[in-house]
């Protein structure tokens, strides 16, 4: 393994940051980086570092890998920063995690007088309009624009989907397909199948079936089975071979700092007895 430290002037005064590139195994030329404070403690990630500076930095804008601040997100904390101190009087924000669906019931009190005794009148009832309530149409556009950030604040890739999957409706994107079918896995038991009458494309207001999501009518034919089996066991493939790569490193890595240690100390001990 080939080291190289040098003095990180975005961390405060002392701080070193050590660059470790592999030479040989599966991860050749892979680099680690790590930190060491000014009374050498070893700190392997982000967090760790977090952890220990506590409130003496904000490393929210600090890129780990290049040990620099990026100038991007420092400009974005700020922006954020000014924008809680105007709107900290204003109210907590709203964490609701349920749909933006529309609810069809008044909130208000309505007094409602029912006439039987017309003679040209019919109360009529119907069951099944008693247990479906409405729904609103194209209520998943309101999903539309809403991404997705990990705990670095980068924009989490959308997943794409596969080519039988087709939106219906007026600007249906993928990712509006995308959240409305993710929508229909966790809120309904029922099997998505997508709109199966043939009128939905001419005429989506009318034939637009609310119960399933905006997508065309698909089916999940064996070959699509075998081949999400075949990615599943390639990505756990992939990941075992990291993983043990990784260990294999770290394995090398302490025995070579338990060398490194060792040759100090026979050292030390040679000039002590000089």
């Amino acid at each position: 393994m080939e080291k190289k430290r040098w003095d990180c002037t975005a961390l405060p005064k002392g701080w070193k940051m050590e660059e470790v590139t592999r030479k040989s195994g599966l991860s050749a030329g892979k680099s680690d980086v790590y930190y060491f404070s000014p009374s050498g403690k070893k700190f392997r990630s982000k967090p760790q570092l977090a952890r220990y500076l506590g409130n003496q930095m904000d490393l929210s804008s600090f890129d780990f890998r290049t040990g620099k601040m990026l100038m991007s997100k420092l400009n974005k904390n700020r922006q954020r920063l000014r924008y809680d101190n105007n709107n900290q009087n204003k109210g907590k924000p709203d964490l609701n995690t349920s749909l933006p669906v529309r609810q069809t019931a008044s909130i208000f009190k309505q007094p409602v007088t029912k006439v039987t005794n017309h003679p040209n009148n019919k109360v009529k009832s119907d069951p099944q309009k008693a247990v479906d309530q409405p729904r609103q149409l194209f209520w998943e556009k309101k999903l539309s624009g809403l991404n997705a950030y990990d705990i670095a604040e980068e924009l989490v890739k959308t997943m794409e989907l596969p080519k039988g999957l087709q939106g219906v409706g007026p600007g249906c994107t993928d990712k509006t397909l995308l959240s409305a079918i993710a929508s229909a896995l966790h809120t309904s038991a029922a099997p998505i199948t997508g709109q199966l009458s043939a009128a939905v494309e001419k005429n989506p207001g009318v034939w637009l079936n609310t119960a399933q999501p905006l997508c065309k009518a698909f089916i999940v034919t064996d070959e699509d089975i075998r081949k999400q089996e075949e990615l599943v066991y390639s990505v756990r493939k992939r990941l075992e071979e990291a993983l043990m790569a990784d260990m294999l490193a770290h394995v090398e890595e302490a025995a070579n700092e338990g060398e490194a240690l060792k040759e100090e100390g026979n050292g030390s001990e040679e000039m002590e007895s000089v």
